[in-house]
């Protein structure tokens, strides 16, 4: 049974899924140390449990424990109890367990396909706005919506954009502090909201700088790895294009509590050059294209669809209604966002065009529409149809997108055959298991996607065993027929 009533993947795009071969290049800080945790982890893990159950487990997880601090704080300036902080940080620490170990499982049990990194990186997607929301109101950022405003989304365009520039590379790219380091971060900021009580950021430690400012360093740090990036770019021959280095305006009478805000606006610019030197130096495809064939610069239309509605409509608002419901309007635009940010994916490993419109787009319409004709709904309402039309239809698309790909590989989304095939080598023995994990470490290192490796190998692999079989037998009956004329 279908979501739609005609197919989203024609014949050739499913093709090309089925040749996709994940790329990706890792050199994250924090990953070595916490490969051991994982292995032991997965060792655990029945072999009879899917990958793609463990991943949506993971991500089930995390969206119902940032929905219970959501519950204590909707605007982000109430104070949650501490116990909903640790809970929070407990749930996202669980999600990037189970994310990093689906992966060691799909090939573990045999079971890896092209629908475990899309299924991987569609959750990804959703988990990032609930992870920046969380950390938000852990340190009560409803007190500075703007900053609030500006953090999620940031957190949303770097995610878009490092899969940006894997559709324009063919290669998704991690740096020395990303996704692993972020996210031990917030769960060490939701700890410290456990224990001291989220109104701790609020104290003043430099003048009139708050701890929750403390955060501007962190992203500094990150930064500084970033320049690292950038330079060596630069060495490398890279473009002179970019529009990411932000100016520190600390003069002209400028607010000091904002001055966090602008070091973010440095940070992140940084953060999304190593994205956009990527983009703008020209795509694997013909003419420096993407991986479609495509222009590089073709997926900011879709996503600047979804960003500028988003301020727009935040500040044109009567009501204010991302002020008085700043969760609500993250979560909201956050759920198109990962939709478009899907189907980003999915041109990428089915290497065809992205479309720049989307159905989802029809909730941040209402919204502007209802702006438009002075507001003659009440825009919470409106809000919440938004929500929910938006999570409806990203649930929709993904679903679809799954079941297509499953009776094409005519495989189920959440169960594998049990017991495994066993891994095979060439000599039709299991490979040492330590060689294994290398094989894969950069790919085990992230997010544990898991894709489609090895096809040719393993059915060369198969036609060798059965070719030596059948030498084997030819040799047993040859040797029986001499010893029975002997015999004679």
């Amino acid at each position: 049974m279908y979501f739609y009533k005609q197919k989203l993947l024609h014949a050739a795009q499913l093709k090309k899924l089925y040749d996709h071969k994940y790329s990706c290049t890792n050199v994250s800080l924090m990953d070595p140390f916490l490969q051991p945790w994982w292995c032991w982890l997965v060792s655990k893990v029945p072999l009879w449990l899917a990958p793609n159950l463990i991943t949506i487990v993971g991500l089930a997880i995390n969206i119902a424990t940032t929905l219970i601090l959501i519950s204590y704080s909707p605007t982000g300036r109430e104070e949650p109890p501490r116990w909903s902080s640790a809970l929070c940080g407990i749930g996202l620490f669980i999600y990037q367990s189970l994310d990093a170990i689906d992966g060691k499982q799909a090939r573990r049990t045999n079971s890896s396909s092209p629908l475990g990194e899309l299924f991987d990186h569609g959750c990804d997607s959703i988990s990032t706005v609930f992870v920046a929301l969380s950390a938000c109101i852990s340190v009560q950022l409803g007190y500075y919506p703007r900053w609030m405003f500006f953090q999620c989304f940031c957190a949303m365009t770097l995610f878009y954009c490092a899969h940006w520039q894997t559709y324009v590379s063919g290669t998704l790219r991690f740096g020395r502090i990303d996704v692993t380091e972020a996210q031990c971060t917030i769960i060490g900021i939701h700890m410290i909201s456990a224990i001291f009580g989220p109104s701790i950021w609020m104290t003043k430690i430099f003048g009139q700088f708050e701890l929750w400012s403390t955060m501007a360093v962190m992203t500094i740090l990150c930064g500084g790895w970033s320049l690292l990036e950038f330079f060596s770019v630069i060495r490398a021959g890279g473009v002179g294009k970019n529009g990411s280095t932000v100016a520190l305006p600390l003069m002209g009478g400028i607010d000091i509590k904002t001055v966090p805000l602008y070091f973010a606006v440095f940070v992140f610019g940084l953060l999304a050059y190593q994205n956009a030197s990527v983009i703008f130096t020209g795509g694997v495809g013909k003419n420096g294209s993407t991986v479609a064939g495509t222009s590089v610069l073709s997926p900011i239309i879709p996503f600047l669809f979804v960003v500028v509605p988003a301020y727009v409509i935040s500040q044109k608002s009567t009501d204010q209604i991302y002020e008085n419901h700043p969760a609500l309007y993250i979560m909201a635009f956050g759920m198109i966002t990962a939709k478009v940010t899907n189907r980003l994916v999915v041109a990428h490993m089915t290497k065809s065009e992205m479309e720049y419109l989307d159905w989802g787009l029809i909730g941040p319409l209402c919204l502007f529409l209802n702006q438009y004709f002075n507001s003659f709904l009440p825009e919470y309402y409106v809000l919440w149809f938004c929500l929910l039309w938006c999570t409806v239809d990203l649930i929709r698309y993904c679903g679809q997108v799954c079941l297509e790909i499953c009776d094409y590989l005519k495989i189920e989304l959440f169960r594998i055959p049990y017991p495994p095939k066993p891994v095979m080598t060439s000599q039709g023995t299991n490979p040492p298991q330590h060689h294994h994990h290398h094989h894969h470490h950069s790919h085990d290192n992230k997010n544990g996607t898991h894709s489609l490796t090895n096809n040719n190998n393993s059915a060369a692999t198969s036609a060798q065993q059965q070719q030596q079989q059948s030498i084997n037998r030819k040799q047993t009956r040859a040797s029986s027929r001499k010893h029975n004329a002997a015999a004679h």
